[in-house]
């Protein structure tokens, strides 16, 4: 996601600084477009006024503002850290704690789209902090987003972002479940898909991702381990706040399933075909009597 959200960013015609953190081919890609890149992220707030961070979860994200040549290193009054990754309201709630001595602002603002709406610009982003500094963002965020959103205070872009994907999961494992019923009590899969998508049971999961169950090539727009992740912040800040999550808990064991299977590197769309597994059918098969074990 960083490397496209970063090359609309140079696009748009904003300076910008990088680093990278286990792969440089990224940053290389670009350096080659006018990017600077340095050793570190403590060197990118000595450099930015406005820092973006988008990182895998709360580890890696608690590393690169906190770590030993983190952000928190060199950030100083008036700048500002707009924090993207998708963890826990909690972490960015605490990073602001952490940041705010120094007199400087936090945006919590997670963003949904996958990789081609980072591509093309239209990242729906979920904006929580103060209206006033996401005014002064707007401009660098509508580089990367169609839509922008102010949620409310920091961590409520987290909050609505957790629930997003826990939606995204439930339904792409719906999808899987009732598909290999369909199949099983004989209907061709295309046929499914043709009626479904115009009728009440539709989600824009199913036709986001039905390409890829119907084709059987899951390359990754957004890693199932990724998912998985997300699914258990969502189970996590429930527990927390004593909610029930009937649904999420069974999404997140089938996720866990699915990794552990050695699913985990490829789009979480191919959760749903490891639910049709358990039934011995193939979504990617068109001829309903090949599907059947």
């Amino acid at each position: 996601m960083g490397l496209p959200m970063a090359e609309r960013v140079l696009a748009a015609g904003f300076d910008l600084v990088t680093t990278f953190h286990t792969r440089r081919e990224p940053a290389g890609q670009l350096a080659s477009k006018g990017a600077r890149i340095v050793a570190s992220p403590e060197e990118i707030a000595r450099a930015a006024e406005i820092i973006v961070t988008i990182v895998p979860a709360d580890r890696e994200l608690m590393e690169v503002v906190t770590g030993h040549h983190g952000l928190a290193r060199s950030l100083t009054q008036g700048q500002i850290l707009i924090e993207m990754t998708t963890a826990l309201p909690a972490t960015v709630r605490e990073i602001e704690r952490l940041l705010a001595p120094a007199g400087v602002g936090v945006l919590d603002a997670p963003v949904s789209g996958g990789v081609t709406g980072a591509v093309n610009g239209t990242l729906t982003i979920m904006a929580g902090g103060e209206k006033a500094l996401l005014d002064r963002c707007r401009p660098l965020l509508e580089a990367m987003g169609s839509k922008i959103v102010h949620v409310g205070g920091v961590g409520q872009g987290k909050v609505v972002k957790m629930v997003n994907q826990m939606m995204a999961a439930v339904h792409i494992l719906t999808v899987g479940e009732a598909f290999a019923l369909g199949v099983r009590c004989g209907a061709d899969p295309a046929t499914l898909y043709e009626v479904i998508r115009d009728s009440s049971g539709s989600s824009r999961m199913m036709e986001a991702r039905m390409p890829m169950l119907r084709s059987g090539a899951f390359d990754p727009g957004f890693k199932l381990d990724l998912m998985k992740k997300d699914v258990n912040l969502a189970l996590d800040s429930a527990r927390a706040e004593g909610v029930p999550m009937l649904l999420g808990s069974v999404a997140g064991q089938i996720l866990s399933a699915a990794s552990a299977a050695g699913n985990g590197s490829a789009d979480f769309a191919i959760a749903a075909q490891f639910l049709a597994d358990l039934a011995g059918v193939r979504l990617s098969t068109q001829k309903p009597e090949e599907l059947r074990p």
